[in-house]
């Protein structure tokens, strides 16, 4: 699959190359704390340039293999792609007659509750159905990560259930509520 670039009013969300190392560390130092409640433990070399610059790599075999799309976000105005202010990622794409990938996404501290995370989330969603043809989107959240639960719910997505000790988050089996939308279209 070719580069991914999208626009909305606020935002271009890309895919971005392996050059984007130092912008995504900078992303990852900055929110590491914001974000630990709700991440997977990860070792000390995670927080170094060489890491981040083998995940975009990793990425780049991901997406050329159709299997995960991971965009990255800039503000609309940082025409050079500066300062990444969140990313979201279709992951685990499977086709054949599922059709259906694992929804994932962060956002900056400082970029919380603007509205930008439904906003990158609606552009991507309809770049998810149209382009790619996907028939459905699943998103597994923890049940107290109301921020999270909310975005969804304002995109539409329905809660499917409780997954009991789905994920292994910050060194503990954590249930998640498992929420989906479906392509109308398809």
């Amino acid at each position: 699959m070719d580069d991914v670039i999208l626009q909305t009013p606020r935002l271009t969300l890309r895919t971005i190359p392996a050059s984007f190392a130092t912008q995504v560390l900078d992303f990852v130092v900055r929110n590491y704390e914001f974000h630990r409640p709700w991440d997977p433990l990860v070792s000390e070399s995670f927080f170094t340039f060489a890491a981040q610059q083998e995940r975009l790599h990793n990425d780049e075999k991901l997406r050329q293999n159709g299997l995960t799309i991971r965009l990255w976000m800039f503000a609309y105005d940082d025409t050079h792609c500066e300062q990444v202010i969140g990313y979201l990622s279709f992951a685990n794409i499977i086709r054949g007659a599922f059709q259906s990938c694992h929804l994932g996404y962060k956002i900056d501290y400082r970029m919380t509750n603007k509205g930008l995370m439904t906003e990158a989330l609606r552009e991507a969603i309809r770049f998810a159905f149209e382009e790619l043809r996907l028939h459905r989107i699943e998103a597994n959240i923890m049940p107290r990560n109301m921020p999270s639960r909310r975005v969804v719910a304002k995109l539409g997505f329905e809660n499917e259930g409780l997954a009991r000790q789905y994920l292994k988050i910050n060194g503990v089996w954590e249930d998640h509520l498992h929420y989906v939308i479906l392509n109308p279209s398809v």
